[in-house]
């Protein structure tokens, strides 16, 4: 009988050193799994028995097995991975786009400058058509590079929607586990001792999740942990989870959103409150980058495009019969878009949606940009166009031109509660084309030419001709200038074909001023003179004869003078394309340098962690020799008391 508590000791301890040799042999062999949380035995003194000696020990009780676990922790690691996976994801996207955006010889701005070059060389050989065939060749180089670009981007947007569609079929296969994980956790909590390896899983999965989306939990009472994304949008609640689908953008049907369904019911998920994750990073530079690239593109185009089709127009082509065959557009461009809102009502007369037409009426003025057109109670038209890259905001009715472009209503309008998304240039590079393939067609000859009279006394000459409208207003017209004094006043004339006048008045010249000077117009041109006139001295500007038609380069001229003007939102296309390098190569390097310190925060938040719930190898050797040594002395307790049970059986029988 005397034995039998000392044996009841030695069992006791035994076991509260096996259960300790368990749980570390657990540690050491999950030191190396992403995750795992550190457990340890809990032990408590088993109550003393009273006797009328005092109290006597009954040994040692294993309370409980509990893993080292920091909610903080936990959840700081997990949004700065959200943050880390975001900047990663778009800085991907961005190096695989600034491969289009590139300087030197394969770089747009460089087919602008070849085009340019050729039209150099037709201006000072109108009449060699190799010379011509290069400038054509040139040019198609130039669209193609432009079209090219486009296409580029194109792939690039299908690579955010395919990537949002494999990333959104993850979150779904990891919301579904977290389901079922709370299921188990919830099913397990009734047993009175925490399921640590389930709460783990269920961590890591959440962990997990946080690459793609940013999360944020709340615990039940059932143990059970509700997940929610977007501000607020439940994606997990106890053992259900809500799918996430990859769902077209209401503002722009090319663009992808992510978005939940529960009941049927689509709801978009804004992507400036998603706040991390690959998810975010793909939506942000799909939203915002991408979109700029386009339009950065877009407006390249146009704005060249355009250009050169209409200086082309106002020169005349070799097609016979010289002198009367103006020049034709060379480039075609992408279209102009106006996208309805996907909520858009449909009006009560026909039940068709309301609708916008864009045009493009001033190149030169236009915008990187795409806007926003909505209806505002505070606007006297009605309605408010928003320009997206900046916020400047305009009120605007049917006809308004804003930023070289008119805004007109459709038939039917837009409705009250409408919005739409203006794209001038967006899609303006996917569609261009070279039009012309004979290089006759080429319009290097100006329709007018500008002489003097044989009889001046001055030295006054013909400096530059810039004909500024297609087609003339009076053609076959000629204009007379005729000075009055010698200090630049004059007279001029416009004669018909026959001579005889039909328009006329008086003006004053300073040097260094053009001809004819704002508001006059004599016939759809402006005249930059040199040298000093003198009083009855004579400039005339007459149609070009078909003779000279060949050797003509005024308009070839005005064609390279292109290379240097203010045609791209107020820069050359040199000064342009340069410009726009610089953003993306700025965005790029903005992006590493965001990413590289997202990813060292994420480093350090998950060594912070790991410090506090990680697996010390160390201290769990040191722990294994210490139950080790624990229990081979409970064994030895066991053995001495064995020895005295046995001893008392002897004297007993004895």
């Amino acid at each position: 009988m005397g034995a039998s508590p000392l044996m009841s000791l030695g069992v006791k301890a035994m076991t509260a050193n096996y259960a300790g040799l368990q749980t570390t042999g657990h540690n050491i062999a999950n030191a190396n799994v992403s995750g795992y949380s550190r457990q340890q035995t809990d032990l408590t003194t088993s109550k003393g028995q009273f006797t009328g000696a005092g109290f006597f020990g009954r040994g040692v009780d294993v309370t409980t097995v509990k893993r080292a676990h920091d909610a903080f922790l936990t959840g700081e690691a997990a949004s700065a991975k959200a943050l880390s996976a975001m900047d990663a994801a778009r800085l991907q996207q961005l190096k695989q786009i600034e491969t289009i955006f590139r300087p030197g010889e394969s770089g747009l701005g460089n087919a602008t400058s070849e085009l340019m070059s050729a039209l150099s060389d037709l201006s000072s050989q109108p009449a060699d058509l190799a010379t011509r065939r290069v400038a054509l060749a040139r040019a198609g180089d130039m669209a193609a590079r432009f079209a090219e670009a486009g296409g580029a981007l194109d792939v690039a947007q299908a690579t955010v929607t395919a990537t949002l569609g494999s990333t959104v079929i993850e979150v779904n296969g990891l919301a579904a586990s977290i389901a079922v994980a709370n299921q188990q956790i919830a099913a397990l909590r009734g047993l009175g001792q925490p399921a640590n390896d389930l709460l783990d899983e269920r961590d890591r999965l959440i962990s997990r999740l946080s690459t793609h989306i940013k999360v944020s939990t709340l615990q039940a009472e059932d143990g059970s942990v509700a997940v929610f994304v977007g501000g607020g949008q439940r994606l997990v609640l106890g053992n259900e989870s809500v799918p996430l689908r990859v769902l077209q953008d209401p503002l722009d049907p090319s663009r992808s959103a992510v978005g939940l369904v529960e009941g049927g019911v689509r709801r978009a998920l804004d992507e400036k409150g998603l706040g991390g994750g690959t998810i975010a990073g793909l939506l942000r530079f799909q939203n915002n980058d991408l979109v700029d690239a386009r339009n950065y593109v877009g407006r390249l185009a146009v704005a060249v495009g355009a250009a050169v089709n209409d200086q082309q127009q106002r020169g005349l082509s070799l097609q016979p019969p010289l002198g009367q065959i103006q020049g034709s557009a060379l480039f075609s461009l992408g279209p102009t878009q106006a996208l309805p809102n996907a909520a858009n009502a449909r009006d009560a007369a026909n039940n068709l949606i309301g609708s916008v037409a864009l045009t493009v009426v001033d190149p030169a003025a236009l915008q990187a940009s795409d806007y926003d057109l909505s209806e505002s109670a505070s606007s006297p038209s009605g309605w408010r166009l928003t320009r997206l890259t900046d916020g400047t905001t305009t009120d605007v009715a049917s006809g308004d031109v804003v930023d070289g472009v008119r805004i007109d209503f459709g038939a039917p309008p837009p409705q009250p509660g409408d919005r739409f998304l203006l794209q001038a240039v967006a899609r303006a590079a996917n569609g261009m084309t070279r039009l012309l393939d004979d290089p006759r067609d080429l319009a290097a000859a100006s329709p007018l030419v500008a002489t003097t009279g044989q009889a001046n006394t001055g030295t006054v000459g013909a400096a530059a001709l810039q004909v500024t409208a297609s087609p003339l207003p009076t053609p076959g017209a000629t204009t007379r200038i005729t000075f009055t004094n010698d200090s630049g006043a004059y007279s001029w004339d416009l004669l018909d074909g026959v001579g005889a006048a039909i328009g006329g008045g008086t003006g004053n010249w300073t040097a260094g001023q053009a001809v004819p000077t704002a508001p006059m117009d004599f016939n759809g041109f402006t005249l930059q003179l040199s040298g000093v006139p003198r009083n009855g001295d004579i400039v005339n500007i007459a149609p070009t004869p078909a003779s000279a038609v060949a050797s003509n380069n005024g308009n070839a001229l005005s064609l390279l003078a292109l290379r240097d003007r203010p045609i791209v939102g107020g820069r050359s296309p040199t000064d342009d394309w340069a410009q726009v390098l610089s953003d993306i190569g700025v965005r790029v390097q903005s992006a590493q340098s965001t990413a590289d310190i997202s990813a060292s925060v994420a480093t350090q938040t998950e060594s912070s962690r790991a410090s506090i719930t990680g697996v010390n190898l160390d201290e769990e050797a040191a722990r294994l020799i210490q139950y080790q040594q624990g229990y081979q002395a409970a064994a030895k307790v066991l053995q001495v008391a064995q020895s005295l049970f046995d001893s008392l059986l002897q004297v007993a029988g004895g």
